[in-house]
């Protein structure tokens, strides 16, 4: 039976929250890198060659980090938070995470499917009680974490209207946080303001738009640039990173620092960090 499905031993909002913002803990009188372990669906997982213009948030995010944060990336295509614990995939984070270490959970897109019986929860009772577990297991290891509510997909009403399509799952991830002191990234509204103010057309560019297909839930590489910025003003809004840690979240970014590695690279800890 895997980690997520123990008990496990809450070491206390306090101490994870006394850490948002830390400097890298010391070994040997060296500062040691800070992770960012990022648990989620495949609007934010990394995207290989054969997936390519494909494009997860989170292969953006260390373009906007300092040096001294690392991503790890174990957003997995496909996921909610019930398959991403029964399928033991919190795991192999927790054996890595250490103090001071983030563990920023997304979920919500494949909670939502009601005809899937290993992936659906309801957002008032499993849905939260799986993310305690997400939250409890980060403070066991005096982690912090971070909730992030599900990035919005492109849909429009017919006088463009951008509308919301994730139905209570964000609403019980912002009651989670708050019942539970844990930092709220609200990803859902920022995304759909951010397609709102873009509007119908301007949006396509943003998602995986291909000649072959017309994807409204996944980004290409401008949009995974945006989401990822919105991602780390969120992180620096809510001071879970310091200003230091964080870097040109006003700057344009270039699309062609995205990069697909072949399949069966470890790529979720190979970095598009220029």
């Amino acid at each position: 039976m895997s980690v997520g499905r123990r008990a496990v031993v809450t070491a206390g909002a306090g101490l994870a929250l006394a850490l948002a913002g830390a400097p890298p803990a010391r070994s040997e009188g060296h500062p040691r890198m800070r992770t960012l372990f990022l648990a989620g669906d495949s609007t934010a997982a990394q995207k290989y060659a054969d997936a390519a213009p494909e494009t997860g948030w989170g292969m953006a995010l260390p373009f906007f980090l300092h040096r001294g944060v690392r991503v790890a990336n174990h957003a997995v295509n496909g996921r909610s938070t019930k398959s991403f614990l029964d399928e033991g995939r919190l795991d192999p984070i927790l054996k890595e995470l250490r103090p001071g270490d983030l563990l920023l959970i997304q979920f919500g897109h494949n909670d939502e499917k009601v005809a899937d019986p290993t992936r659906y929860t309801e957002p008032w009772s499993t849905y939260q009680d799986n993310l305690r577990v997400f939250v409890e297991a980060a403070r066991s290891r005096g982690a912090l974490p971070v909730l992030a509510t599900p990035v919005e997909r492109r849909r429009f009403a017919v006088d463009g209207t951008a509308l919301r399509t994730h139905g209570a799952y964000p609403a019980a991830m912002r009651e989670t946080a708050a019942a539970s002191d844990v930092p709220l990234l609200d990803v859902e509204a920022l995304s759909l303001a951010l397609w709102q103010r873009l509007g119908p057309e301007a949006t396509t560019r943003y998602f995986n738009w291909t000649a072959t297909e017309q994807d409204n839930t996944h980004f290409n590489p401008p949009g995974a640039i945006e989401v990822a910025r919105l991602v780390a003003d969120e992180l620096l809004r809510t001071h879970v990173l310091a200003p230091r840690e964080t870097r040109r979240l006003a700057d344009e970014i270039p699309t062609d620092l995205i990069t697909w590695p072949e399949p069966g690279s470890a790529a979720e800890f190979e970095e598009n960090r220029p």
